[in-house]
This record gives structure tokens, sequence and C-alpha cells, in this order.
């Protein structure tokens, strides 16, 4: 017959339990970091390659990678968020004295899926700002070689 006895933070299984979960919330963290490094290199690489072919249209080309990593950035922020949320609760739970054997074999999310997405997107200061400007660059390189074009249609003529 088993019983659910308490374990305290100094039992191995506690520790190791924590290190997993802080192994999942480091690698939300690392997805999220490169999500940022890979929409600058490829909106970087679009508006260098539209600049120097002249051809203003293909700047919005990089809005959809900008868009894409905006949103899959507040994807892993989102998860990032609810598996610290989880983190806390076990940490509390410990210092509680309440964690039991079935505590150790889940590492689940916890909070809303949905409300974590949209708060990520829209009002996290490590994601909206970021994206923002990336989308905002692209629309103004549009404008700025744009009318420089027109003007040299207009010039030939």
């Amino acid at each position: 017959m088993t019983e659910d006895r308490v374990l305290d933070e100094e039992s191995a299984a506690v520790q190791k339990h924590l290190e997993i979960t802080q192994g999942v919330i480091q690698r939300m963290a690392e997805n999220s970091r490169s999500c940022k490094l890979w929409c600058v290199t490829l909106v970087a690489a679009i508006l260098v390659l539209v600049a120097r072919t002249g051809e203003p249209q293909h700047a919005m080309i990089a809005l959809g990678p900008a868009v894409l990593f905006w949103v899959l950035d507040a994807y892993y922020l989102a998860f990032e968020r609810r598996f610290i949320r989880t983190y806390n609760a076990f940490v509390d739970k410990v210092h509680q004295a309440q964690v039991v054997k079935p505590d150790l074999y889940t590492v689940f999310p916890s909070g809303s899926a949905t409300r974590e997405f949209f708060w990520a997107l829209f009002k996290s200061f490590s994601v909206l700002p970021f994206y923002l400007v990336a989308v905002l660059t692209t629309i103004l390189s549009w404008l700025l070689i744009f009318p420089m074009e027109s003007d040299h249609v207009l010039k030939c003529t």
C-alpha cells in the first residue's frame, strides 16, 4: 500500500521537477529570442534587396515574416508565462508542505492560453514595440522608395 507522503524542498525529486520546469521556461525564452533574431534578419535582407532592385512594391513582402514572427513570438511568450505560473504554484506548494508524489509527474502550463496569447500579442513590452517597429520600418521603407520611383517616372516622360 502506497501512501502519498509530503515531500520537502530537499527532496531530489522536487529539485528535479523544478529543474525540468525551469528548462521548459528557458526553451520558451530562447524560442522567443530566436523569433526576434530571425525577424530582423529576414526583414533587413528583404529591404536591402528591395533597395537594390528599386522595386518598392516588393517591400511589402517583408510584412509577411514580421507578422509571422510576431504571432510566433507571442505564442512562445504566452507559454513561457503559463509555465512560470505553474512553477510558482509548485514552489508555493513546496513552501506550504503540500507536495505529494503525483505532483511530480506532470508539468502542464496553467492559465488561459488564449488570454495569455492575446496579452503577449498586444500588451507585452518585449513583443509589441519590437514588431511594431519592424512593421513600421517596412511600411516607411516602401513609402520612401515609392515616391522616388514615381518622381523618376514623371521626370523621364
